[in-house]
């Protein structure tokens, strides 16, 4: 248990900008990311490797920050900037809007590997998905922004 309040305190601010990224305002993502610290701390024993706790995070995160999205509750304009952290470094609103129209599992490994910075296997553990599709996935991703941007 103290493994994992160590992995949620040294990764609570990339959960908060994966959270932003999906549901695009601060208070949101605040919410986001507590529901997946009380889902992670509920499910603790569900960790096998200590060594795979911030893929484990990361992947309770996508899944609350979708849940989110379903359940209805309320997205910002692409346009309103955060009050502060890191999260600015998302402010280019064409690349946004480009990555709003991907579909969840490749919004989710763009942000994870180009933003947070995660190997092709921390997100493969982190999704649930062969290195592979991960792989076949960012490629496509890639693929579409780069058309989506041209275009603009």
């Amino acid at each position: 248990m103290k493994q994992l309040e160590d992995a949620i305190l040294e990764n609570y601010e990339s959960m908060y900008r994966l959270a932003f990224t999906y549901v695009k305002n601060r208070a949101d993502a605040e919410d986001v990311v507590q529901d997946a610290v009380v889902k992670a701390m509920a499910s603790a024993d569900a960790i096998r490797k200590p060594s795979s706790m911030r893929s484990y995070l990361m992947s309770v995160t996508v899944n609350t920050a979708l849940d989110s999205i379903r359940k209805g509750k309320k997205t910002s304009d692409l346009d309103s900037v955060p009050e502060s952290g890191r999260e600015d470094a998302y402010e280019n609103t064409d690349l946004a809007r480009a990555l709003s129209e991907l579909d969840d599992r490749e919004h989710a490994i763009v942000v994870l590997k180009y933003f947070e910075g995660y190997k092709l296997r921390e997100i493969a553990d982190a999704l649930n998905l062969n290195e592979n599709t991960v792989k076949t996935i960012t490629y496509r991703a890639l693929k579409k922004l780069r058309i989506k941007l041209e275009d603009e």
